[in-house]
Formats: C-alpha cells, sequence, structure tokens
C-alpha cells in the first residue's frame, strides 16, 4: 500500500465489483502437499504461491497469506517476494495479512510495522481480547484494515465467545458492537465470522450491519457457502469476504495445479455469487 493506495474498506468494495466476486483466496502453503517435484520442498513456497495468485486473481477480491505458514519454514523472505508480485500483477486486490496478533503497546506497534511496512499488507486480522489498546497501534496506519476475531469458526471458540457477560450478551456480540461503535476510529475495521455458524454471523450482521466480515471455514471447512452469504451479505455496505484456502491450494496434486485452482476458484465465485442474487 502506498500513499495513493485508497483506505482498505474503498479498495476492497472496488476489488469485488471489478471481479465481480466475493472470493478471498487463502494462501495457505504447505509444501508436502506440493505438486511434483515441488513437493516437500519449503524453497518452492514462493514459486507455488505466486503461481496461485496467477491463476485466481481475476476471480479473487482478496488474497490472505497466512503468516505461520512461511514463519514456520523461515520463508518470510518468500512472503516478501509474494506480497511484491501480487502488488505487480492484481494491484487492486487487497491483501490481508492473516496473523492474528494480540498484544499491547509496544510490541503491538512492532507487530503493526511487521505488517503493514515490511509486508506491505492492506490489511492484517487481530485478536481484540486484550482490549482495545491491542488495536490502538495499529490505526496509526491511516487506511489499513484491522479485522478482529468475534466469532471463530473452531468449536473451541465458545469457550470464550459465547459466555454470557453481566448485561445478557454474548461476548462476541460485545465485541461486534465494539467494533461498529468506539473502537472503529479509523472507519476500517471488520470482524472475523466462521463460516460454520451461519446463524451467529447474521447475528454479528445485526450488530455490525457495515462492516466487512472475513468468513474462513468454507470449502475443505464444511462450511456452507449458500447459507454463509445469505446471512451475511447486505450489499456493499454490507459485504462479506469469503475465504476459501485448502479447496483453490490443492486443487490437484499434479502440474495441472494451477488451472485446476483456477477452476475452483471460478466455481467458488460463482456459488457465492448465486447465493447474494438469490
Amino acid at each position: 500500500m502506498t500513499a495513493t493506495t485508497p483506505a482498505f474498506t474503498v479498495q476492497l468494495a472496488a476489488a469485488q465489483r471489478q471481479a465481480d466476486s466475493l472470493l478471498c483466496v487463502g494462501l495457505d502453503p504447505e509444501p508436502e502437499r506440493f505438486p511434483g517435484a515441488w513437493r516437500g520442498d519449503a524453497a518452492r513456497i514462493f514459486d507455488f504461491c505466486a503461481a496461485i495468485v496467477d491463476a485466481t486473481h481475476a476471480q479473487a477480491c482478496a488474497f490472505k497469506p497466512q503468516i505461520a505458514y512461511f514463519a514456520a519454514h523461515r520463508a518470510e523472505d518468500q512472503l516478501e517476494r509474494l506480497m511484491a508480485h501480487i502488488r505487480r500483477v492484481a494491484p487492486d486486490v487487497p491483501v490481508i495479512l492473516d496473523a492474528k496478533r494480540g498484544d499491547i503497546g509496544s510490541t503491538a506497534a512492532q507487530y503493526a510495522r511487521e505488517a503493514f511496512v515490511r509486508y506491505g499488507a492492506d490489511a492484517v486480522t487481530l485478536s481484540p481480547f486484550m482490549g482495545f489498546d491491542s488495536i490502538e497501534p495499529y490505526l496509526a496506519y491511516n487506511g489499513r484494515g484491522l479485522i478482529l476475531l468475534c466469532r471463530t469458526s473452531n468449536p473451541g471458540g465458545s469457550d470464550l465467545q459465547a459466555q454470557r457477560l453481566q448485561d445478557g450478551s454474548l461476548l462476541y456480540e460485545h465485541i461486534a458492537r465494539l467494533a461498529a461503535g468506539a473502537w472503529n476510529r479509523s472507519g476500517q475495521l471488520g470482524l472475523v465470522v466462521g463460516a460454520t455458524f451461519p446463524a451467529e454471523i447474521a447475528r454479528v450482521r445485526d450488530l455490525a450491519p457495515t462492516l466487512p466480515l472475513l468468513i474462513p471455514g468454507v470449502g475443505a471447512q464444511g462450511g456452507d457457502a449458500e447459507a454463509t452469504v445469505r446471512a451475511g451479505w447486505r450489499g456493499p455496505g454490507g459485504t462479506v469476504i469469503v475465504n476459501s484456502s485448502r479447496a483453490v491450494l490443492y486443487a490437484s496434486a499434479g502440474d495441472d495445479f494451477a488451472a485446476a485452482a483456477q477452476q475452483v476458484a471460478q466455481a467458488t465465485r460463482l456459488a457465492l455469487n448465486a447465493a447474494r442474487q438469490g
């Protein structure tokens, strides 16, 4: 993102219109699942991800690299190259760095610098469970998106997120209210809501009618694309970003992996569009 790049929500809306898509392609490279001679070779992480980007950027409204899949293989330099590659081949498609950072103070400031300066991300995922202090340092980067964990798709998410507070609301509902209200000083906040809970997607949408909702869990994790879109999409002023990672990345284990990824991305894009038009 440069000084002339529009704010994340503006960029996202433009990308969704241009591609006619709600699909976010997650970039979670697992070398042991790479095709052919690349299998098991962590030095090929950039090559694999770049091929996926080249094949799918016309179908995507966003890309979402998961930082752990790069850091675990000492491949942060390849992530930097990948971010630069996306900027070259798909400059209008925003990149969400999936980092789920959740610290405060000077440490949070360094995480913000990592996301927005080192990697040049347009948005980053954050854990808000240390309160506004864990979000505030990121607001120094004007126009960058902050996407807060709210109601996640994992079964254990209920251990905390579904706990009832003194005012009778559930914790995830309280987070949605804060993100839609007092915390949204930049106008660039969004929420993560898992595709495996469509009723709760609808509840979050009621509480945060204009925030973009990043929805993982469609495809390999079992989330239903149609139910997800119907629950969360309210037009451009209340959009969803529906992430699919493994179903796209590993559509084929052969040399045709990029072409297969493109086909799955296109099919997913069309399914999501059918749901919002239905």
